[in-house]
């Protein structure tokens, strides 16, 4: 099968599609572009099958240039046959390519390598015929390779050797070694055992669990475990399943003189040679496996973080908690702007509460405060029950609302935070986060590194490059779904537009600075290094509300604002009356007259027409605004106040394997295992859930000396 016939039968796609795609990417369109701007090429591809296209080619083709590189190599000592050319060609995996390459491959000096180079190997191949009879005893035949020169004093010597060299060719055949890591993985058992005190890996001193069906949460924290010296972990399986397939290979004559010394052999081969590198074969196939489940989960999980609902048109507070150094507040105005900063020292050590109280009530009546944001780390406990006491006392309609503060140090210690806010402080910098994050979650988030959002589970047990490379394209996916106004984003922000990169940012940014506001999209290529590639990449998903073409404040492409006006022309509209709030009826005209035939008309395709239609008829929408808000507060809860089956309202902070963290208004979040989440059969909670999906529990457990507290979904 060719690539893109594997990839077409991976995906379910049609290999048309796959073409298409393909071509369009060695081209240099992005994915985001593709998905939104070439529908009609790919056949409507969207932007989760692109990415997982685009991922699978580049591994195939790797696989497929390390495929040719092997057989070069190969074929440059001479044994390249078409027995190896054959099975190169159909294995599947990097690891069955290097099997196959494994005798080949130069070796490190091993105890074979020796014993060949002492001359041994003809009476190796002596023995691997295993004859039903030999001319004299094996250690006669052996006497004749004695040689105190070359390391081989006596028979015994020379015996050894021999069957070092009949080890190693076992341990390097490809499909020994294939059959044999299908057996261990299928058999095999994962286990544990404790090496010293660490409470947090308790229920794994002593655990056993089948390999094949562990789950990929258990992988990492029992990897977690051993690389911090707790546990000691490895794969075991009935070695005398494994011996048994090895014997039945290898041995062709049980009534050989032989037989003895290739039963040992095999039995050396395995013990020494296989067993452990199918081990650590096996170990690694699971974590890559559990890894990929991992971050899948983790896209999913930040994925619906930055494309919660923004809280649009308010002053926040934000409010950054701790103890020693306080409390850090900023007001920032609906738009982003920082009004005013403060300190409070409400907790402990100072205490000094009534101080804190005319601070707060001062910010709040003079900028009209609409909402509090209260970080969720170190002290937010104490601050809530403060913040909301403060409300009761000062009867105003200011709400609050807990956020998480995840990755919010992070921003503020970086360059990025620096660089906005020169004059903060690190913890000033959190409370304008915090806040901002509340306001508009994505375009405050992508000024933070995805894996430091906290929305993950052994994120930092990972290869780095494979999460760092998955949660940025969840990030550019998110940001380019939404769009992003020219006039205000940030070059975070801006760098993960489709076709710009981190350095064009900046200079959008600097040349903002130094022209005033954009007024055009087309203005955007005056910008040094933006190019005509770029430009085509980016446009799309650019926004000038103020320019004078109403179609640069949508998502309709500069390359179709002949079909929109002509489209606009067939139905009786204006520019102006989709400025004037959009053409709400225009969708269903279109259906009615025919999508098909006004495309065929017009020359282009039916996708692209719907896809104007839908921005003529809300220009400038954004995406989120069908979610539901951020659920806000007027007073706090304590784990004192909650009892078993009381019904809260809560809030999905994180999703894992075996459930999800819920915040229900009390400092520490609720777990709601898997089992408590649906009556139905669910094989994983994201099934049901995702972060910021507000749900009904009901409290199951209390556990207040540990702080933890159950909670069901199940009425």
């Amino acid at each position: 099968m060719t690539i893109n016939e594997i990839i077409s039968e991976e995906i379910g796609i049609k290999v048309n599609q796959v073409e298409a795609a393909v071509s369009l990417l060695d081209d240099g369109n992005t994915v985001p572009f593709i998905s939104r701007y070439r529908k009609e090429a790919t056949g409507g591809l969207d932007d989760d099958q692109l990415r997982r296209l685009s991922e699978r080619l580049t591994y195939l083709r790797g696989l497929e240039s390390r495929r040719e590189e092997v057989a070069s190599l190969i074929d440059g000592q001479g044994k390249l046959t078409d027995e190896i050319r054959e099975a190169l060609a159909s294995a599947s995996t990097l690891t069955e390519i290097d099997d196959i390459y494994r005798p080949y491959r130069p070796k490190r000096k091993t105890r074979a390598s020796v014993a060949r180079d002492r001359g041994l190997e003809p009476l190796a191949e002596l023995i691997m015929a295993q004859r039903h009879k030999y001319d004299g005893t094996l250690e006669e035949i052996a006497g004749a390779y004695v040689n105190e020169e070359t390391g081989v004093p006596d028979a015994d010597s020379a015996l050894a050797g021999a069957c070092d060299i009949i080890a190693e060719n076992i341990s390097d055949t490809a499909e020994y070694r294939r059959r044999l890591r299908e057996i261990t993985l299928k058999y095999g058992v994962i286990e544990s055992k404790k090496l010293t005190d660490a409470p947090v890996y308790e229920q794994y001193y002593e655990h056993s669990e089948k390999a094949s069906s562990i789950p990929s949460h258990r992988i990492l924290a029992l990897n977690r475990g051993e690389k911090e010296g707790a546990l000691k972990v490895s794969v075991t399986v009935d070695r005398e399943l494994t011996l048994n397939y090895l014997m039945n290979e290898v041995v062709s004559d049980p009534s050989s003189p032989a037989f003895g010394l290739i039963s040992a052999t095999v039995c050396d081969s395995y013990d020494r040679l296989i067993a452990p590198s199918v081990e650590r074969e096996i170990r690694a196939s699971l974590f890559d496996a559990a890894s990929e489940a991992a971050i899948g989960l983790f896209s999913q999980n930040l994925r619906a973080l930055l494309m919660q609902a923004p809280l649009k048109g308010k002053t926040v507070l934000g409010y950054d908690p701790g103890y020693r150094t306080g409390c850090k507040l900023a007001v920032v105005t609906p738009t982003g702007s920082v009004l005013d900063t403060a300190v409070i020292y409400p907790t402990k050590p100072h205490e000094k509460i009534a101080e804190a109280k005319r601070t707060v009530e001062r910010l709040i009546r003079k900028y009209g405060v609409d909402v509090i944001a209260i970080g969720n780390g170190t002290a937010s406990g104490e601050s809530e029950m403060f913040i909301s006491g403060l409300l009761r006392e000062i009867d105003c309609d200011t709400k609050y609302i807990i956020v998480s503060e995840a990755g919010a140090s992070v921003y503020s210690a970086s360059k990025n935070g620096a660089e906005e806010f020169p004059d903060f402080d690190v913890t000033e910098r959190s409370a304008v986060s915090i806040a901002r994050r509340l306001q508009d979650p994505l375009a405050e988030l992508v000024k933070i590194e995805p894996k430091s959002i906290g929305v993950g589970q052994y994120q930092h047990d990972m290869k780095e490059a494979r999460l760092d490379e998955a949660l940025a394209g969840v990030v550019e996916s998110c940001v380019n779904s939404v769009g992003v106004d020219l006039n205000t984003a940030s070059y975070s922000l801006l760098s993960y537009i489709s076709g710009i990169n981190i350095t064009i940012a900046k200079n959008i940014v600097k040349y903002r600075d130094e022209n005033g506001e954009f007024t055009s999209r087309a203005q955007v290529l005056k910008v040094p290094r933006l190019g005509a590639k770029a430009y085509e990449q980016a446009a799309g998903f650019l926004r000038v509300s103020n320019s004078d073409e109403v179609l640069d404040n949508t998502g309709v492409h500069p390359e179709s604002y002949s079909v929109a006006a002509a489209l606009l022309d067939k139905f009786g509209y204006t520019k102006e009356e989709v400025r004037g709030g959009g053409l709400r009826g225009l969708p269903e005209k279109v259906r009615s007259y025919g999508a098909d035939k006004l495309a065929e008309e017009w020359g282009c395709g039916a996708p692209t027409l719907n896809d104007i239609a839908g921005e003529l008829a809300k220009p400038g929408r954004d995406v989120r605004e069908d979610l539901p808000l951020p659920q806000l507060k007027e007073r706090a809860l304590t784990i004192e106040e909650l009892t078993e089956g009381m019904e809260l309202d809560g809030v999905v902070r994180n999703v894992i394997d075996f459930g999800a963290f819920v915040d229900i208004g009390v400092h520490q979040d609720g777990l709601v295992h898997i089992s408590e989440i649906s009556n139905r059969f669910i094989r994983h909670p994201s099934e049901v859930l995702s972060v910021g999906h507000q749900v009904k529990v009901w409290v199951k457990s209390i556990d207040r000396a540990r702080g933890r507290i159950g909670l069901t979904m199940k009425k």
